[in-house]
């Protein structure tokens, strides 16, 4: 908004701009009043020049709402993921090697259970969470799903992160479980081993939405 229509008292405000950004706009405008323009015709200059000029004037400082929100969504590298993938079985022994290939050269903790039902947890960054997600689903599967999943942002400097990672870790880096097998083709494991391998690492309730059943 322009005030005063004399050629040395004419000044702009915006709610917009903050106090430094204002005053440096304002000085510039009497600057170019001062050296283009004398009389009238002079409310009519600084309107055009505002118009050409001040746009140069808004930066992100003036929008401090704006930063204030968009600093606090964190990155993918801000937050500890913990994904639990269901798959109708684990045989293939290449398979079994991707997992634990991938899942070692992406720093994951955790493990993966082969067999009828096939079980893997990963645990690290929730960005090589979900590259590690990425790269298993493309491989050919008659069922996967991640079953469940948790997200726990990580308070802090990027510093601290891996700090923050080993404080959520619940499991030691990744590894494939067996447990007890049996069965005819030997693709069976004990889910009781199962279930009390889970209730040591602080996550027995995840037995039951893999099976439908508590653990016992």
């Amino acid at each position: 908004m322009l005030s005063n229509v004399n050629c040395g008292l004419i000044f702009t405000r915006s709610p917009s701009l903050i106090r430094k950004q204002q005053s440096q706009l304002n000085a510039d405008l009497h600057t170019y009043l001062k050296n283009s323009c004398s009389g009238d015709v002079c409310i009519l200059s600084a309107t055009e020049w505002i118009k050409d000029h001040a746009a140069a004037y808004f930066s992100k400082e003036s929008l401090p709402s704006s930063r204030s929100e968009a600093s606090t969504v964190p990155s993918k590298d801000d937050i500890f993921t913990r994904l639990w993938i269901y798959s109708h079985h684990i045989y293939n022994k290449q398979k079994r090697k991707n997992i634990l290939d991938w899942a070692k050269e992406l720093n994951l903790s955790g493990f993966s259970m082969p067999g009828k039902p096939g079980v893997i947890c990963v645990e690290g960054l929730q960005s090589t969470c979900e590259e590690f997600w990425t790269r298993i689903r493309r491989l050919t599967w008659q069922r996967i799903l991640i079953r469940h999943r948790e997200d726990i942002p990580l308070i802090g400097a990027a510093a601290d992160i891996p700090t923050g990672i080993q404080k959520q870790n619940k499991f030691p880096p990744f590894e494939e479980k067996l447990f007890n097998v049996h069965g005819t083709r030997g693709n069976h494991m004990d889910l009781g081993q199962l279930y009390q391998f889970l209730n040591e690492k602080g996550c027995a309730e995840v037995f039951q939405m893999y099976f439908g059943i508590a653990g016992q």
